[in-house]
């Protein structure tokens, strides 16, 4: 791996900007929101500091913590580390404040109660320096407080894990947010962006934008961080990040991107997770074609005006964009082979939503 160098700063530097123009190799800014994190952020924020790429800053985003956070990255002694305190505006208004601040061409995120691997900077940023990707994100190992797997996250870990290629980031992006926010490393250009404020969340909403302007993303095919799912957490209590919020989310970027303009579609899924979608097609974009699904039960009804076909009767494709609302285990799997083989491209006229 490539190492640069400095790993801690002389104490005569009196500023940051002095740091900065004296360590021209400065790599990657990390960015850390925190608000009453005492317990955790001595713990992720080491874990940035002691890893292999030392020429980092560490951005710590203080949104109004009531308990000692400040205080305790301040004691960390690291020439490296700033802290930028303010009042409480929210993670949004925190994470905008930090990529603001940052100094380097790369940004990474990490949040305040997540543990990095020692080389995850590392192998992020020289798989974002090959050029073939402006955002590189890692698989993780969700957890809870207590370092313990969290079995209601299994399948979405299991899934995030499977998906490290650009082109099935890409492909899938509308199925759920395909990279888990506090691993990502970015080019500068991506979180130039910006971080919206509104009922979604607010790295979904990023990521689809990045992606719909033509930012490739990869992931390290690696564990490099422990994501700690604890009850307390903002993903936990925010309605910004309920399942209502994201389907909101995934469908106005929908039809800001691959059903723009479009007025005719095909839907794949007629039961309970596609007729929502039949629905809501009808009423944005239009006409409903042809509806397909491989449900005995299902297949010959006629669903609000358009029959169900035998998915084993799948017409040639025709440039016509193919929705799949599927939600059971194992479904995409089972009818990604049978779209490519009637001559569909997955990510280019065909559209997984679930």
């Amino acid at each position: 791996m490539t190492r640069l160098p400095c790993a801690r700063y002389p104490d005569s530097f009196a500023t940051h900007q002095e740091i900065l123009a004296a360590v021209s190799l400065l790599a990657v800014s990390v960015v850390m929101p925190v608000r009453d994190a005492a317990d955790t952020v001595v713990r992720a924020a080491r874990s940035i500091l002691d890893g292999t790429l030392s020429a980092i800053e560490l951005i710590v985003v203080d949104d109004g913590s009531h308990d000692a956070t400040a205080q305790l990255v301040a004691e960390l002694g690291d020439a490296r580390v700033r802290v930028l305190r303010g009042p409480r505006e929210g993670i949004v208004a925190a994470l905008n404040r930090g990529v603001a601040a940052a100094g380097a061409p790369v940004i990474a995120r990490m949040d305040g109660d997540d543990v990095a691997a020692p080389d995850r900077l590392e192998r992020q940023w020289a798989l974002l320096r090959r050029g073939e990707a402006a955002i590189v994100g890692s698989r993780v190992r969700i957890v809870d407080g207590q370092g313990r797997p969290v079995a209601s996250m299994q399948r979405y870990e299991q899934w995030i894990n499977d998906h490290c290629l650009a082109s099935e980031i890409a492909a899938l992006r509308f199925v759920e947010s395909p990279l888990v926010h506090p691993t990502v490393v970015a080019r500068r250009e991506v979180f130039a962006l910006g971080y919206r404020q509104g009922p979604f969340p607010e790295d979904y909403d990023l990521w689809l934008r990045a992606l719909a302007a033509g930012h490739r993303a990869v992931k390290v095919p690696d564990i490099l961080l422990d994501w700690v799912d604890r009850g307390d957490r903002l993903t936990r209590r925010d309605t910004r990040y309920g399942p209502d919020a994201f389907d909101r989310c995934r469908r106005e970027h929908l039809l800001a991107g691959p059903l723009r303009g479009i007025r005719t579609v095909d839907l794949w899924g007629a039961g309970k997770t596609g007729k929502p979608w039949l629905r809501w097609l009808q009423g944005h974009v239009g006409s409903v074609r042809h509806v397909y699904d491989i449900n005995p039960r299902i297949v010959g009804q006629c669903l609000h005006g358009v029959h169900v076909d035998d998915g084993d009767r799948l017409r040639p494709a025709d440039g016509t964009p193919m929705i799949v609302a599927v939600g059971a285990s194992g479904a995409r799997e089972l009818i990604r082979p049978a779209l490519e083989g009637r001559g569909y491209q997955i990510g280019h006229d065909v559209w997984f939503v679930a």
